[in-house]
């Protein structure tokens, strides 16, 4: 089985996010950038189903700027064989990086394709279920479970009223919630193994993928200040003033 893992390049989750003084984004300058964590966990999962001899091969993807090599680096760093990044300076959406991807999964041919669920930048979580949309696979979204059993992929979904198991037939997609596993970290001889793994380059163009944008972005704005918060004394206190302040009640 060939497993396709597709990453992001985010800005580090510890970074505190400033918006630009025009207001056109986020700015990025001389900002620590890192692998999307639901990503690290997909990677994991992936490498996990090698080492159980479930998967032969684990390929990273990524949609993104040159510099996104280092965090397909990364992910090779922590378990995957080879990577793929499809080069692109444009800033895309959800449905284009899900038509990108198709590309890939259609060059590629997986049998098993693993996302994480969103990314912390956009938080659109989208993308996973565009792409099996586009690409006609069975998917498993939110993933806690992931077990491949009779021919089939069991994956414990977490959902509003607790937990949903489904059974796909391959090919499949999943998306990775947070309780799937924790994340390894990449050893030192690993990390320099990575720099000798594969790493090829390819354009939306070489592709055949137009990754036009149906959307724009008209202004960024940081969230509003949050005053500081008061103690009180008693609960009749806090009940004035849930009432005659905050006027909730």
């Amino acid at each position: 089985m060939k497993i396709l893992v597709a990453v992001k390049r985010v800005v580090d989750y510890n970074v505190k996010v400033r918006v630009k003084a025009d207001q056109t984004g986020v700015d990025l300058a001389n900002v620590k950038m890192a692998l999307n964590p639901f990503c690290e966990i997909a990677v994991e999962e992936a490498v996990r189903l090698k080492e159980q001899g479930i998967a032969t091969e684990v390929v990273v993807a990524s949609v993104g700027p040159g510099s996104t090599q280092e965090q397909l680096r990364t992910a090779l760093a922590l378990g995957a064989d080879r990577a793929v990044l499809v080069e692109t300076d444009a800033e895309l959406g959800s449905l284009a990086i899900a038509k990108t991807l198709k590309a890939v999964v259609d060059k590629e041919q997986p049998q098993l394709v693993i996302l994480g669920k969103q990314a912390i930048d956009s938080d659109n979580n989208q993308t996973g279920q565009m792409l099996a949309a586009l690409t006609g696979y069975a998917q498993g979204t939110f993933a806690s479970k992931v077990e491949v059993a009779g021919g089939k992929l069991n994956v414990t979904r977490e959902v509003d009223g607790g937990l949903q198991t489904v059974a796909l037939n391959l090919p499949a997609i999943v998306t990775t919630d947070l309780r799937l596993n924790e994340p390894r970290y990449a050893s030192l001889p690993n990390i320099m193994k990575a720099k000798k793994k594969p790493l090829e380059t390819l354009t939306p163009d070489s592709l055949g993928v137009a990754t036009a944008s149906t959307t724009k972005t008209l202004k960024v704005e940081a969230p509003a200040a949050r005053s500081a918060g008061i103690k009180v004394t008693s609960v009749a206190e806090l009940v004035e003033k849930l009432k005659n302040e905050a006027k909730v009640i």
